[in-house]
C-alpha cells in the first residue's frame, strides 16, 4: 500500500469519531448523575449549568485550560511549523500561545474584583458602555468562536480523512454531534470534568510518542540519529532563512514572524473568547489566578513536545518508504504529524494519532460550545428578547443554543474546506479580523480611565487598517494576485496581524489618555448580583433591566437553601477586595516576567547567535521539553485529584450507603462546602 494512501480502514474513522464520541457523552451522563446525587450540583439549575455555581477549585480549572487550548491546531499546527522551520517552531508555537493565558490571570483578577457575578465578558461592556458597545464587541466575541470552530473542524476532519479515508463531510459533522450530547446533559462542570480526562489521556499518549521516537523506534530510536536525519535533510533540502539552511537552529526568520503572528492572534483568541472568561467565572475568586498560571504553563509543553517530537520526525523521515510525501496543502492542512505517527508505529501510530486528535478536538469543541451558548442565552435572548426570563426559560435555551451551534460548527467546517481554505491559513489569519478588540476589552475589565468611544472606535478601526494593510501588502508582494496561497504569505499576514492590533491599542491607549473616563466599576459589581449580598454603597445599579433584577437575584443562586448561609460566608471571605488586589498584583508581576522569558529573555538571545546545535544541544533541548512535560502532567492530572480528595471521599461514602442499603447515600449539604 502507498504511504499517500489512508493507513487506516474508514471504520477505524467512524469507530473512533462515533464511536468514542458516544462512549463519552455516556460517560459524562453517568458522571452528572453522579454529581446530581452525591455532591448537590445538578445541572438542572442554570448557574450550574453555566459556570458550575463559581465553585471549582484551581488544578480543575488548569485542566480545563489546558484542554479548552489544546486545539487541532496545537498539535496539527505546530508541528507542520516544526516541520517547516525546524527547531525553533516549537518553541514559537509553545510560548507565542503561552503567554496570553498567563496574562489573561490578570483579567481573571480583576474580573472577580470588577464584575464577580457576571456570566460573561459581554455583560461587563454592556453594563459599563452600553448597547452599541455591547453589540460591537458581540461581533468580534462570536467571530473568534467562528473562526476556532472551523480550526478544530477543519484540522479533525483533514486529519481523520488522511488517517482512514472517511468522507470529510461526515466528519466535519459528526465530530461535534457526541460533545454536544454530554454538554447538554452536564454544563460547565461535565465539560471540565470530560476536560480533565482528555488532558489524561493526551499526555498518555504524547509520552509514547516522545519515547518512541527518541528511545525505542527502529527508524530513530535516539537523540544522536535524529540528529543525523536532520542534519542530513537540512543538506539535501536548506531551509530558507535558516542559519546555515539547518533544522538544528533557533536562528530562523521564518520562525520569527511565524512567533509574532502567532502572538498577536492568540491575543485575540484568549481574550475574546468566551470559553477562557467561562473558566475564570467558574473558578473560585481566591484560586483562579494560581489556576491560569499553572495552567498556561502546564499547556506549554503539550505543543512543544508533540512537535518536537512529531514535526522534527516527520522531517528525518523525509524519503522513508513509510512516510507519506507531503505537498504544500499537505503541511497547511497541518498532516506532518499523522504522517509521522504513521511512518514510525504504522497503524497503531496512526491510530493513537487520530484519537489524541479526537479528544483533543471535541474537548475545545465542548469549550465553544458552551462558551456560544452563554453568549446567545444571556448577551442575546436575555438582554434583546425576554429580559424578564425565568430560570427553566433560560436553561431551555442555554441547552437550544448548544445544540444549534454544534450544527453550525459543522456548516463553517464544510463551508471553509469547499472553498479551499485549509487550518493553518485561518490560524495566520485570526489575528487580522480579531486583533484589534485585544485592547479594548483588556481595558474594559482593568482601566478606570479607558474611554468608551475611544475603544469602540480603536476596536472597528483596527479591523479596517488590519485588513487593509493585509490586502495591499498580499498585492504589492504578488504584482496584484489576491488568492488563498498568496494572502496566507507569512510577510502578508505579518502586516495585517500587526496593523489591526496596534491601530486597535493606539486608538484605545491614545483617546483613554486625552479623554479619560472616570469609571468606578460599580454597574459591573452589580451584574447578576445574588440576592444574599447587599446592594453596593455608591451609587444604583446601571444595569439596563434593574426592573428584574429582584427576580434575576432569585434565580441565580444555585446553592440549597440550607447551604445558602455557608456559601455567602464564603463567597465574602473570598471576594475581599484586599486580597483580590493582591491577587491581582501577583498575577500582574507573574504573567509580565514569564512573558519576557518566553518571548525574548530566551529565545532572542539564541536567533541572534546563529548556533547550529550538535547532538548535545538537540538533546538538552529535547531533555528539558521532557522534564516539563512530566511536571506539567503531575500539575494537570494528578494535582486534580489531590485537591478533590475530600470531594471523592464523599461520593465514595455515598456510593457505599447506597450499595448497603438501597437510598440512603444521596448528598445532604454539610456545614461546610466541598466542590468538585
Amino acid at each position: 500500500m502507498s504511504a499517500n494512501e489512508p493507513i487506516l480502514p474508514q471504520g477505524a474513522g467512524y469507530g473512533v469519531v462515533v464511536g468514542i464520541g458516544l462512549f463519552f457523552s455516556a460517560f459524562m451522563v453517568c458522571l452528572t448523575a453522579i454529581q446530581a446525587r452525591y455532591t448537590g450540583f445538578s445541572p438542572k439549575n442554570s448557574e450550574e449549568f453555566n459556570s458550575a455555581s463559581r465553585s471549582v477549585k484551581p488544578g480543575l480549572i488548569a485542566s480545563g485550560i489546558v484542554s479548552a487550548w489544546t486545539w487541532a491546531a496545537t498539535l496539527l499546527q505546530s508541528s507542520a511549523v516544526a516541520y517547516k522551520d525546524g527547531i525553533s517552531g516549537p518553541w514559537w508555537y509553545g510560548a507565542g500561545a503561552t503567554v496570553q493565558v498567563l496574562l489573561f490571570a490578570q483579567l481573571a483578577a480583576k474580573l472577580k474584583l470588577n464584575a464577580p457575578h457576571a456570566h460573561t465578558w459581554l455583560e461587563i461592556v454592556a453594563a459599563r458602555w452600553g448597547t452599541f458597545a455591547h453589540l460591537v464587541f458581540m461581533f468580534f466575541g462570536l467571530a473568534t468562536n467562528i473562526i476556532v470552530s472551523s480550526m478544530l473542524i477543519l484540522g479533525g476532519s483533514a486529519t481523520v480523512t488522511a488517517l482512514t479515508g472517511m468522507h470529510t463531510i461526515a466528519a466535519c459533522f459528526l465530530i461535534p454531534l457526541g460533545v454536544a450530547i454530554y454538554v447538554v446533559v452536564g454544563g460547565m462542570r461535565a465539560t471540565l470534568l470530560c476536560d480533565y480526562t482528555h488532558t489524561t489521556v493526551l499526555f498518555a499518549i504524547i509520552f509514547v510518542f516522545v519515547f518512541t521516537v527518541y528511545a525505542t523506534s527502529e527508524k530513530i530510536g535516539s537523540f544522536s540519529a535524529m540528529h543525523a536525519l536532520l542534519a542530513k535533510a537540512s543538506a539535501d533540502q536548506p531551509v530558507a532563512g535558516n542559519a546555515q539552511g539547518s533544522y538544528l537552529t533557533m536562528r530562523s526568520k521564518n520562525g520569527l514572524i511565524f512567533g509574532v503572528i502567532n502572538v498577536i492572534g492568540n491575543f485575540a483568541t484568549v481574550f475574546q473568547d468566551q470559553a477562557y472568561w467561562q473558566r475564570a467565572i467558574a473558578s473560585r475568586p481566591a484560586t483562579c489566578v494560581k489556576a491560569y498560571l499553572l495552567g498556561g504553563l502546564a499547556w506549554f509543553a503539550i505543543p512543544f513536545m508533540f512537535s518536537t517530537t512529531l514535526g522534527l520526525a516527520a522531517v528525518a523521515l523525509r524519503g522513508d518508504p513509510d512516510m507519506r510525501v507531503l505537498s504544500p496543502e499537505d503541511v497547511s492542512a497541518g498532516l506532518p504529524a499523522s504522517a509521522a505517527a504513521a511512518a514510525i508505529l504504522g497503524k497503531p501510530g496512526a491510530a493513537a494519532l487520530l484519537i489524541v486528535l479526537f479528544l483533543a478536538v471535541t474537548s475545545a469543541t465542548s469549550a465553544e460550545l458552551i462558551a456560544v451558548s452563554s453568549i446567545l442565552t444571556y448577551d442575546v435572548y436575555k438582554k434583546y428578547i425576554n429580559r424578564k426570563a425565568t430560570e427553566d426559560q433560560i436553561l431551555k435555551v442555554s441547552h437550544a443554543m448548544v445544540a444549534l451551534f454544534a450544527i453550525v460548527m459543522g456548516l463553517l467546517g464544510l463551508i471553509f474546506f469547499y472553498i479551499g481554505i485549509s487550518m493553518g491559513w485561518l490560524y495566520e489569519f485570526m489575528g487580522v479580523v480579531l486583533g484589534s478588540a485585544v485592547v479594548p476589552i483588556a481595558m474594559c475589565i482593568t482601566w478606570k480611565k479607558a474611554n468608551k468611544w475611544g475603544c469602540i472606535s480603536g476596536a472597528i478601526a483596527g479591523f479596517g487598517v488590519g485588513v487593509i494593510a493585509w490586502l495591499v501588502t498580499t498585492s504589492a508582494l504578488n504584482e496584484g494576485s489576491l488568492t488563498v496561497t498568496t494572502t496566507g504569505g507569512d510577510l502578508e499576514m505579518l502586516a495585517g496581524n500587526l496593523a489591526s492590533i496596534g491601530v486597535g491599542g493606539v486608538v484605545t491607549v491614545v483617546t483613554s489618555l486625552i479623554w479619560p473616563d472616570n469609571f468606578d466599576f460599580e454597574s459591573t459589581r452589580a451584574i447578576n448580583k445574588p440576592s444574599h449580598e447587599k446592594p453596593p454603597s455608591q451609587g444604583p445599579p446601571s444595569m439596563d433591566d434593574t426592573e428584574s433584577e429582584k427576580k434575576r437575584e432569585s434565580t441565580d443562586v444555585s446553592l440549597e437553601p440550607a447551604f445558602a448561609d455557608d456559601a455567602a460566608a464564603e463567597e465574602e471571605r473570598e471576594l475581599d477586595p484586599v486580597a483580590l488586589n493582591k491577587s491581582f498584583n501577583i498575577a500582574a508581576w507573574a504573567s509580565v516576567v514569564l512573558t519576557l522569558v518566553m518571548l525574548i529573555i530566551i529565545p532572542l538571545p539564541l536567533f541572534f547567535a546563529q548556533t547550529v546545535y550538535g547532538v548535545g544541544g538537540l538533546t538538552a533541548w529535547v531533555v528539558i521539553g521532557m522534564i516539563w512535560a512530566f511536571c506539567s502532567a503531575i500539575s494537570v492530572v494528578l494535582y486534580p485529584l489531590y485537591e478533590s480528595r475530600e470531594a471523592l471521599s464523599v461520593i465514595g461514602r455515598g456510593v457505599i450507603k447506597d450499595i448497603s442499603a438501597k437510598g440512603s447515600g444521596k448528598f445532604t449539604h454539610p456545614h461546610s462546602e466541598t466542590t468538585v
